[in-house]
């Protein structure tokens, strides 16, 4: 068995952290400032990782590149398939027609963009998830919004942005579940403190939204509309995931949200309806449609919504996790050991791959897109062209999504993120701020909070403990930060940019426009934290 080192530059922490960010400032460089696509970026960040790995760690080969392969695996299931499976059923409804229905109903509704982004980039985005997530909700939101006449640049990043609120409780709150078993604390426990550290984000999230795409005067244009989507899904938000629980806290705050905004829109208009952001002009109003076409139109979204729910359902959800196939990763399943501090004693890191064929949120979306071709008229020999037309658009994104998780799994089981763990757990008395920035690098590097949260939820807790701290909050903390992450990992703008079908020279360009907000909201949560750590501790779970 082979015993990670956490120092092994010198012994030096603080020389070890900055070899060990090696690969991440290669991917920060070589996308924000060459503007290379993801694609490129991730596989020579993987290069870097492999070789910071084998040379300055000195992890054995052959567990080095099996790391290699199951983080490839893993961005190519579940995550890839999800990404796979959303941007299908998107395709079916816009080859079949059904999208421009869906496009004038949205219209109808709400003709202002900047509506329309309250109700699909955020609260409908917040929808899928919480009954889906893995790249879901910015897949979904993002090809509506460009097909609502967004460009599909800032379709992107306005999702991207969006897709904050909700990422801690997505999935049926896998995050929070994975979170407290790792720390060894109370579900009950980490959903309240996740909670209360999210609510007070999530209620101004929407008003960021508006600055980002329309500034102050743009804002105050549709006030009412942020402050009412602001106030409901906070509140829903903090209510649930401290007094029912975290599973369905995404879900009733976006169905608050949308409701909200639905009631207002009926009694209130914005006065300014120019376009706003980068969105091309929209012919306004929308036109006027049957009962049964608007049905047809929704039909694709509504069989997704019905499917992730149905799999959602408690003993459907056990039945079909009883089908996994888990695999003991050959050559990496308990042959390298975790040693202190990142643990309490050395422990066998486990290499488990779950193969959920079946209760993947991809397969229940599958499912979707065949209903959904039954329903819209699609035939067989068109949905099938339409399967592979799909496979071709996203390949470099696959591709992307591939390689880094690749990356991210040889930095943990080399033990380069323990190292960066370390580092930021000898801030001392400034820990809490930097415990939620712990969770955001975890998040750039993995796109997962889940993942984030099993490599760092025992490191968060040990720490709390030696500093005489609230390791409930800590953890927490890691999960809140790792939020704002979401929005800068290459999984995420892999997504994105395939979602949209951008160009790809952009990808580059939307990692610069989303990383000075994942920075400064990462900090909001680090100084929230501080808050209850320092000021009302009482308030902390």
């Amino acid at each position: 068995m082979w015993p990670q080192v956490y120092t092994p530059v010198a012994g030096s922490l603080a020389f070890s952290a900055l070899v060990a960010a090696l690969p991440i400032f290669v991917l920060l460089f070589l996308l924000g400032v060459k503007r290379k696509p993801a694609w490129i970026s991730s596989l020579v960040g993987l290069a870097v990782a492999m070789l910071t790995a084998g040379l300055v760690y000195g992890m054995p080969a052959g567990r080095l590149f099996s790391s290699v392969l199951m983080g490839a695996a893993f961005g190519l299931w579940p995550i890839g398939w999800v990404v796979f499976t959303a941007v299908l059923l998107y395709r079916i409804t816009l080859e079949s027609g059904c999208f421009a229905l869906l496009k004038d109903s949205i219209a109808h509704l709400a003709d202002d963009k900047r509506i329309q982004v309250l109700l699909i980039a955020f609260a409908f985005g917040a929808f899928v998830e919480g009954a889906a997530g893995f790249g879901t909700p910015v897949a979904v939101a993002a090809t509506m919004l460009t097909e609502l006449g967004f460009t599909p640049f800032y379709a992107a990043g306005i999702c991207l942005l969006a897709n904050t609120a909700p990422v801690a409780f997505g999935s049926l709150a896998i995050p929070i579940t994975t979170l407290a078993g790792v720390a060894n604390l109370p579900v009950d426990r980490i959903s309240a403190g996740v909670g209360r550290i999210c609510a007070p984000v999530s209620l101004f999230i929407p008003a960021y939204l508006m600055l980002v795409m329309s500034g102050w005067s743009g804002l105050r244009s549709v006030f009412p509309a942020v402050a009412v989507c602001g106030i409901f899904f906070a509140a829903t938000q903090f209510f649930v995931s401290n007094f029912i629980g975290p599973q369905l806290t995404d879900i009733f705050s976006s169905l608050a949200a949308m409701g909200a905004i639905v009631i207002l829109t009926r009694v209130w208009k914005p006065k300014d309806t120019k376009q706003s952001g980068n969105a091309s002009a929209h012919s306004g109003g929308g036109m006027r449609h049957t009962g049964g076409q608007l049905l047809r139109a929704w039909s694709p979204y509504i069989l997704l919504v019905i499917c992730v729910s149905a799999w959602s359902f408690k003993p459907v959800a056990t039945w079909l996790a009883a089908q996994n196939i888990l695999i003991n990763w050959p050559g990496l399943h308990n042959t390298i050991q975790r040693m202190p501090p990142v643990v309490a004693q050395p422990t066998a890191y486990g290499a488990v791959f779950n193969f959920s064929w079946l209760a993947a949120s991809g397969t229940s979306c599958l499912l979707a897109t065949i209903l959904a071709a039954m329903a819209v008229g699609m035939s067989p020999a068109k949905y099938f062209r339409t399967v592979g037309h799909t496979a071709k658009q996203l390949a470099l994104a696959e591709l992307t999504l591939a390689a880094v998780l690749g990356l991210a799994y040889v930095m943990n089981y080399s033990g380069a993120t323990a190292t960066l763990g370390l580092a930021f757990a000898a801030t001392g008395v400034v820990f809490p701020f930097f415990s939620a920035m712990l969770g955001w690098v975890a998040v750039f590097l993995t796109g997962s909070d889940t993942s984030a949260n099993a490599l760092f939820g025992t490191l968060q807790v040990v720490t709390a403990n030696k500093l005489g701290m609230n390791p409930a909050l800590m953890a927490s903390a890691n999960s809140a930060g790792g939020v704002m992450g979401k929005m800068i990992s290459l999984t995420s703008i892999a997504v994105a940019a395939a979602a949209t079908s951008m160009k790809r020279e952009d990808e580059s360009l939307l990692f610069r426009f989303t990383v000075k907000h994942s920075v400064l909201l990462a900090s909001v949560v680090g100084l929230v934290t501080l808050f209850y750590t320092y000021i009302a501790p009482g308030w902390a779970p």
